[in-house]
């Protein structure tokens, strides 16, 4: 039988939209594993100093899977890679993705992340086709769809030399139609899980697997804050059959096992509570 590589352990793992709650959640996780980490946000630097703060007392406190060899005083000799970096990107910009992957050659000493977790969206709620102009329609594209486009043809040249890869895309349930968003949403969501059928089943035989995660109705984010929040939506937790909102953490378990389970490709992993 094949060996099986499903270690995470010194990985690098490129996460964007580090700086909100589904983010930051799946940061946390892969951090306590031992994994390098190249973070992504686009207007909120205290919150990723802050995670930046919180993952290195997790290190510090042996709550992680880092060799400590790695936390070297940087004014020393350290021929090690940094384990940990941070990056301001506008995921609607080619030019600050190209930049990006420059950084982390420079900071990582490879040409991209071992693991893509590609998070960052956006999602304002305009619930009717007849208030969504076209300005809006492509914003809603270039950020929720072409930006994975652009994050894929960048970092698979890396796996393809390296035989080995995870690319997970946040998804939505609107790509099944549903949700409480607007049609521009659920087509920029919808596109996302096209993207990630092809590539999972292009690149299956280069041990590169490619899935998403759905989540709906997630507490302590940007789009949902609180509860109270989508009262008198369809998303109101008395709709929900569990009774509540998902968490962030639930949604960093899925992708945890997206990325340690190597044998499964070409998936969309529906978090919802119950909701379909």
């Amino acid at each position: 039988m094949a060996q099986v590589d499903n270690e995470v352990k010194g990985k690098l793992v490129l996460i964007t939209g580090a700086s909100g709650g589904i983010g930051a959640a799946v940061a946390r996780r892969l951090w306590s594993l031992g994994a390098h980490l190249a973070l992504t946000y686009s207007s909120s630097p205290e919150k990723l100093q802050a995670l930046e703060q919180e993952l290195y007392e997790a290190f510090t406190n042996g709550q992680t899977a880092h060799d400590p060899a790695l936390f070297l005083d940087r004014t020393t000799a350290n021929p090690n890679p940094l384990p940990f970096s941070t990056h301001k990107c506008d995921l609607s910009s080619p030019a600050d993705i190209q930049l990006l992957f420059s950084q982390i050659q420079d900071l990582h000493g490879q040409s991209g992340p071992d693991i893509l977790i590609s998070n960052a969206g956006y999602g304002k709620r305009i619930p009717s086709i007849l208030d969504i102009s076209l300005d809006e329609f492509d914003k809603m594209l270039n950020i929720n769809l072409r930006s994975s486009f652009l994050l894929c043809k960048l970092s698979l040249p890396h796996m393809i030399q390296r035989n080995w890869g995870r690319i997970i895309f946040v998804s939505s349930i609107a790509a099944q139609g549903g949700g409480i968003n607007g049609c521009h949403y659920a087509a920029s969501k919808a596109g996302l899980q096209g993207l990630m059928k092809n590539l999972a089943r292009k690149h299956a035989g280069q041990n590169i697997t490619v899935n998403d995660v759905a989540p709906a109705m997630i507490g302590e984010t940007g789009m949902i804050p609180n509860a109270k929040f989508v009262e008198g939506t369809s998303g109101d937790v008395k709709n929900i059959p569990v009774g509540r909102l998902g968490t962030t953490d639930e949604v960093g378990n899925v992708v945890e096992m997206l990325v340690k389970t190597g044998y499964m490709t070409g998936q969309s992993v529906l978090l919802s509570g119950g909701l379909m």
